[in-house]
């Protein structure tokens, strides 16, 4: 499905359109869900939307979706500030917090996660034990990651590449790696696959790339951090000699699913569709 969300009616409606769409398909059983094996458990079975692409207009703000059924903006706020922070944190100080958790070290081997966002904005130092997080000239300690043939970019070489070359198709943030690839670790990958900017008309706009996102549990949050991600962006570019305003978001899902186990949620959601509309 594509759509287009281009007023706040549209976008608090979203949630509940999407509920409602999910419920008219048949749950189907994949048997794993980050790196578990959920295959006894029918409760993991999921509703399941593919390939699910959503414009948001440049004419909603950050506050706009802060109001979007599903949004934790406290919660949000701090881990996106980690996000952005330029310290690759594992964990993030924050994910105690997070309102779905479940302290039960599942997915975690030795306090640290296979990933965290944090790590995969600011690489080039992450996971290294000479990294101390209070020392602002750790690039000349500390020896950065490297590809193939050269070191790691960060969050903010894209920042760079775009105050110093607008126009650029290349300003792209991965969040999925090489080491992810095959998942042969056997350990959670991240759900996001990357973000893309392009600047046009003076305006910053932004592709975000995503294979799986649970409609219950992360949806409303995702949008909410991508459009602040996007903000960030705007802010770090805005100069006299480039001007620069927010763009549209186009946020392309997947996998966009919720579980059997949340039936009851999504009944919930879908009856309001008709209350918003």
């Amino acid at each position: 499905m594509t759509a287009v969300i281009s007023n706040r009616l549209e976008l608090y409606a979203m949630p509940y359109v999407l509920a409602k769409m999910m419920l008219d398909t048949d749950p189907i059983r994949v048997g794993e869900w980050q790196a578990l094996d959920v295959s006894a458990s029918r409760a993991h079975d999921t509703y399941e939307l593919e390939d699910v692409s959503i414009r948001f207009s440049q004419n909603l703000d950050v506050d706009d979706v802060a109001l979007m059924e599903g949004v934790n903006r406290s919660w949000a706020d701090e881990h996106f500030l980690e996000r952005v922070s330029g310290i690759p944190f594992n964990p993030a100080p924050s994910h105690v917090r997070w309102p779905w958790a479940r302290h039960n070290g599942t997915h975690q081997e030795e306090e640290l996660f296979s990933h965290t966002y944090p790590e995969r904005f600011w690489p080039k130092w992450a996971g290294m034990p000479e990294y101390d997080s209070v020392k602002s000239d750790i690039g000349r300690q500390v020896i950065a990651h490297r590809g193939i043939r050269f070191e790691y970019g960060d969050l903010m070489d894209v920042a760079n590449l775009l105050k110093r070359s607008p126009y650029t198709r290349q300003a792209y943030l991965p969040i999925w790696f090489p080491e992810d690839t095959g998942a042969v670790h056997g350990k959670r990958v991240p759900c996001t696959l990357g973000y893309h900017f392009l600047y046009r008309d003076k305006r910053l706009s932004m592709r975000y790339y995503i294979r799986s996102c649970d409609l219950v549990r992360h949806f409303s949050d995702d949008v909410y951090m991508a459009l602040r991600l996007q903000q960030w962006m705007v802010n770090m570019m805005d100069s006299e000699q480039a001007p620069t305003m927010r763009g549209d978001m186009t946020m392309h899902i997947a996998s966009l699913h919720a579980f059997r186990g949340d039936t009851h949620k999504l009944k919930a959601l879908a009856k309001r569709t008709s209350d918003h509309g």
